[in-house]
C-alpha cells in the first residue's frame, strides 16, 4: 500500500471517529433535553413532588409553566398568612373565605404538596430557585408567586 493511501486512510479514520464523537455528544444532549421534557410533562400532568419541582433549573421551571399567571411580591411578604397572600396581595382568590374553603377542602397545593393549614405561612423554605412558589388552585389552575 502506498504511503499516501495509508495517510488518507488514517485521516479518514480520524474524521470518522470525530463524527462518531460529535454524534454521541449530540445524542447525550438530546437525551438530557428529552429527560427534562419528560420531567416537565410530569410536573403538569403527573404526580410529581416538591422535590422534583425544586430540582428544575430556573429556565426549565419557567418554560414548563410558560403562560401561567405570575404575581410579583416583595420577599418581606414571606412569613405572612397564606390566605392574606393569595386573596389580598394577589387576586388568585377573590376573597379570604373562598381561599379558606379551598384549603379546608384540600384543593390548594403549594409546590405540588397539599396545603392544609388555614393559619399556614409561606416561607423561604418554600422558594424554588430562591424566588418562586408554585400555587395550584384545584386541579388545573396554576399560579406563580415571584419574590424579589
Amino acid at each position: 500500500m502506498k504511503k499516501g493511501t495509508k495517510i488518507f486512510l488514517i485521516i479518514l479514520c480520524v474524521v470518522c471517529l470525530l463524527v462518531a464523537a460529535i454524534s454521541a455528544y449530540r445524542l447525550i444532549s438530546i437525551l438530557g433535553e428529552y429527560n427534562k421534557a419528560v420531567e416537565a410533562s410530569n410536573m403538569l400532568f403527573g404526580n410529581s413532588t416538591q422535590e422534583a419541582l425544586k430540582k428544575l433549573d430556573e429556565q426549565t421551571f419557567l418554560s414548563v409553566f410558560d403562560g401561567v399567571p405570575q404575581y410579583e411580591l416583595a420577599k418581606e411578604k414571606l412569613g405572612g398568612n397564606i390566605i392574606d397572600m393569595l386573596a389580598v396581595e394577589t387576586n388568585i382568590f377573590p376573597s379570604k373565605g373562598e381561599c379558606r374553603k379551598m384549603i379546608q377542602g384540600n384543593g390548594l397545593s403549594v409546590n405540588k404538596e397539599k396545603f392544609t393549614s388555614v393559619d399556614g405561612v409561606l416561607s423561604e423554605d418554600n422558594l424554588i430557585n430562591g424566588k418562586y412558589i408554585l400555587i395550584q388552585k384545584g386541579k388545573k389552575n396554576y399560579f406563580i408567586l415571584k419574590f424579589n
